[in-house]
């Protein structure tokens, strides 16, 4: 038995209605290819990543997830912090193919280990992309004495994990994509099948269950982001320990956890909307500030991610522009001069960022904060 997906009322039906308007929206937004989605796509994966490394205290940079996305070393994660963003970086990756796999995709107990081990490869002493073989607790976080959770025994974990895939792949199919996403991601923290990774498994798995559902492309559908945000970090262990009890309990109630998932889903959603608004403008006055220099269009690579208040590396930029290394070279001597980047590190560490001329007028809206919306408030 695992945890029943609950019944929703109406305010959680006005959430789901709001939720599907933003996402019709950004549908429409991404209809025509632009040149600016694929630097789009990348941060938002790489802000995903981050997220949900920073909820188990591997905290890095989204700077440092985007260089390591591109093959490039990170310039402050260390090699154990480096090593775990790549792992969930290739687990990541092959959910997004999956959400193109088509009608002979299926679940299995066969995938949930392969994007385990993915994740948890250079674990080998964890035996990574096998059942735990011993018990396993979650700790208090005021006192790493008390188990605020303990998982089934090992002996139910292969059963209970062939149940919870036969839900996958069959079970309440016409319950929205949303809320069975939400579904999964419980039941399998619960289950804890691992010795270890089973957090960042369960959000995945969450993350997969919205692509094939073919609600958005994985990396504008995670929570990931919003999930590993301090306060929201805490009130996720929270609901978890209100929902699942202090063991595998299945006949609780689950719409709290719902709730919150649906209010994750509903404020990462307008995230999302507000940053595409913001790159399409940052990009359209790039586009006509380098007109206006005379100088190619294509130095808007370098300059977009300074102007979001990012870095840029010589490497990646000569990757998104398609270039030579001593053409990517000279473009970015050109930005410096100008004061439109501004120099940081030495050597291989070396980096940009927005210079001191770079015109007010693009980046004002980047740095302009506003609220997010309750949906339940």
């Amino acid at each position: 038995m695992l945890y029943a997906t609950p019944n929703l009322h109406d305010a959680d039906q006005a959430v789901l209605a709001e939720i599907g308007e933003m996402r019709d929206r950004l549908r429409l937004h991404l209809r025509t290819p632009r040149r600016w989605e694929g630097q789009l796509r990348r941060n938002l994966t790489a802000r995903a990543i981050a997220g949900s490394n920073t909820i188990e205290g591997y905290a890095a940079s989204v700077s440092d997830v985007e260089d390591i996305m591109v093959g490039e070393a990170p310039i402050e994660a260390n090699d154990t912090v480096a090593a775990e963003i790549e792992g969930y970086r290739q687990a990541m990756t092959y959910i997004q193919r999956l959400a193109e796999a088509g009608d002979d995709f299926s679940y299995s107990k066969g995938l949930l280990n392969s994007l385990h081990f993915m994740m948890q490869g250079h674990h080998l002493l964890k035996r990574p992309g096998w059942w735990r073989s011993g018990p396993v607790y979650v700790t208090s976080a005021e006192d790493p004495t008390i188990a605020a959770y303990t998982a089934p025994d090992p002996e139910q974990v292969p059963a209970l994990t062939g149940e919870l895939v036969e839900w996958l792949n069959e079970g309440d199919l016409d319950a929205p994509g949303l809320v069975r996403a939400s579904m999964a991601h419980l039941n399998l923290v619960a289950i804890h099948p691992w010795s270890d990774g089973n957090g960042r498994m369960s959000r995945a798995l969450h993350t997969l269950v919205l692509a094939r559902e073919g609600i958005m492309a994985p990396e504008f559908s995670s929570i990931e982001e919003w999930l590993g945000r301090a306060r929201n970090t805490y009130r996720y262990y929270d609901v978890l320990a209100e929902v699942g009890g202090p063991v595998w309990t299945p006949d609780r109630d689950t719409l709290p956890w719902v709730r919150f998932c649906l209010r994750a889903h509903h404020q990462q959603a307008q995230t999302v909307e507000r940053q595409v608004h913001t790159t399409r403008e940052v990009w359209t006055g790039l586009e006509q500030a380098l007109e206006q220099r005379d100088w190619p269009d294509r130095m808007i690579y370098a300059l977009y991610p300074a102007a979001m208040s990012n870095r840029i590396r010589r490497a990646t930029y000569q990757a998104d522009a398609e270039l030579s290394e001593q053409q990517a070279q000279r473009d970015i001597r050109e930005l410096v001069r100008a004061g439109w980047l501004t120099a940081k590190g030495e050597a291989q560490g070396r980096y940009y960022v927005a210079g001191p001329d770079l015109p007010e007028e693009i980046t004002h809206g980047v740095r302009e904060p506003k609220p997010l919306r309750d949906p339940y408030a």
